[in-house]
């Protein structure tokens, strides 16, 4: 079970703000320091008139702004793998479901593999996963996926460049080891370190669109079921 969430007095003010759709000029009444639970946020907004339903979503706006980065995955100092995590203040419909499925397949342009079990759906394209999952208040989307063959060339460059460079230094001080001249080492490690920088280049690029077309998806989703008349 999950912590339940506690938001803290800056955030308070932000989503009664964004319930009543204007500017506050002060404090909000009953934030305290320590943060509130929305079920508080809900009290203080029948105090004034809110709707719980406008504070529901309004807090589920300020859980998006405010959500933790999902951690990337590195290697060698190399990012190959990234994510990004969604808080939904309902369940999605059906056809909610399956218009999200649409935009990921358009958007990474993959078909990808749909599967259910009990409340949990997720889509998944080999290594791109997209997951969604029950919450107290409603649930999560969690999108991640992993680069295999960009990590696959910098461990295999990093180990040729060392077999590359052990074997050249070997083969001056004793002759060819293994077979190996030095002419041949050197080739090894230099297949090897082009294998490296190859990745090297080409990964950062993949994860700032791979991360950007998340985004996308989170925020079409988002918009979606927050549209007036979409409940």
């Amino acid at each position: 079970m999950e912590r339940e969430r506690r938001y803290t007095e800056e955030e308070v003010g932000e989503i009664l703000d964004r319930a009543t759709e204007v500017q506050s000029s002060g404090p909000h009444p009953g934030s305290a320091s320590e943060g509130m639970t929305l079920a508080e946020l809900h009290e203080i907004g029948r105090e004034v008139g809110i709707s719980t339903d406008l504070i529901t979503r309004a807090a589920s706006s300020i859980d998006r702004v405010h959500a933790p980065v999902v951690p990337q995955k590195r290697l060698l100092g190399v990012t190959i793998g990234v994510g990004r995590t969604a808080h939904l203040p309902r369940p999605l419909t059906d056809a909610e479901w399956n218009h999200l499925v649409v935009d990921l397949r358009e958007t990474f342009d993959a078909r990808g593999k749909v599967r259910e079990e009990g409340a949990f759906r997720q889509w998944t394209n080999s290594n791109l996963q997209a997951l969604l999952e029950p919450t107290e208040t409603g649930q999560r989307l969690r999108l991640k996926t992993l680069k295999a063959n960009g990590r696959a060339r910098l461990a295999a460059g990093s180990v040729m460049v060392g077999v590359g460079t052990l074997g050249y230094v070997a083969s001056l001080i004793t002759g060819p080891l293994g077979g190996f001249s030095p002419t041949e080492a050197v080739t090894i490690g230099l297949i090897g370190a082009a294998m490296w920088v190859s990745a090297r280049v080409t990964l950062p690029s993949w994860a700032r669109t791979r991360e950007q077309q998340m985004e996308g998806v989170i925020e079409r989703l988002t918009a979606a079921i927050e549209a007036p008349g979409n409940d």
